[in-house]
């Protein structure tokens, strides 16, 4: 496999290239470029597997690649560098986009690239920029790029009906989308969605996005009904609060 390194440090492109060469024997080949046109070059030339941007750098936004590229000329995958705020971060992870968090450390790199391997040839990667680049550009991120075994599916948070735990999987229920099981455990969309108005957890396993709350049922200790008529319990601590949340609706 082949990385392309493109960053305007030259400091932070030599620790990634050790850090890659020390710890990533699949990688057999490495080259740089200090900016986003040189980089677009050195990509066109090298056809590399995995490309490392960084996304701050003068003239060009790393996240501007997409000027450069039609979609169907994306054949890599792309692991951004960044040092961006906690809500940016938020925005890589809603549009399934990997990140590295300067200052780089061995074990970051070594799972990025574990990530990106089973990425490969199956990414969408251009829609999943041009996703991300509406997030970072408006006031709020609003949608979910949820990854499944043929692609990745971009819900918007109003479509989404409820998340419920399956172990170590998710399964949500939307609006126009029907429902699917998603590779990532309820936690991680919980961490991202629980700050949305809208999206309320009245039980450890369950998310559930209160405009398409139909009614609660208050025999056998209580449970929510959905609008696709999916029951949803609510834990004895969550009932007062949810009580709460409603009459303030």
């Amino acid at each position: 496999m082949k990385v392309a390194i493109i960053d305007d440090e030259k400091k932070a492109r030599r620790l990634l290239t050790i850090l890659i060469t020390e710890n990533c024997f699949q990688i057999t080949e490495i080259r740089e470029a200090e900016n986003l046109p040189a980089g677009v070059r050195l990509i066109n030339d090298f056809q590399p597997d995995i490309v490392f941007l960084d996304i701050e750098m003068p003239g060009y936004s790393g996240i501007q690649i997409l000027d450069f590229f039609n979609p169907s000329q994306i054949n890599f995958e792309l692991v951004f560098t960044t040092a961006y705020s906690q809500y940016a971060i938020k925005a890589f992870e809603l549009n399934a986009i990997d990140y590295l968090l300067k200052p780089l450390r061995p074990d970051q790199v070594v799972q990025a690239i574990k990530k990106v391997e089973e990425k490969i040839g199956q990414s969408q990667l251009s829609k999943r920029l041009e996703e991300l680049k509406n997030s970072l550009q408006s006031p709020q991120v609003s949608k979910v790029a949820f990854p499944l075994s043929d692609g990745i599916l971009f819900v918007a948070f109003d479509e989404i009906i409820l998340l419920s735990a399956e172990r170590m999987y998710t399964k949500v229920f939307t609006q126009n989308d029907g429902e699917f099981i998603v590779s990532k455990p309820l936690k991680f969309f919980l961490e991202n969605l629980e700050h949305v108005k809208t999206f309320y957890k009245p039980h450890r396993s369950y998310l559930i996005n209160l405009q398409y709350l139909k009614k609660y049922v208050s025999k056998d200790g209580g449970y929510i009904v959905m609008d696709n008529n999916e029951m949803v319990s609510v834990s004895k601590e969550k009932k007062k609060e949810l009580f709460e949340i409603l009459q303030g609706n």
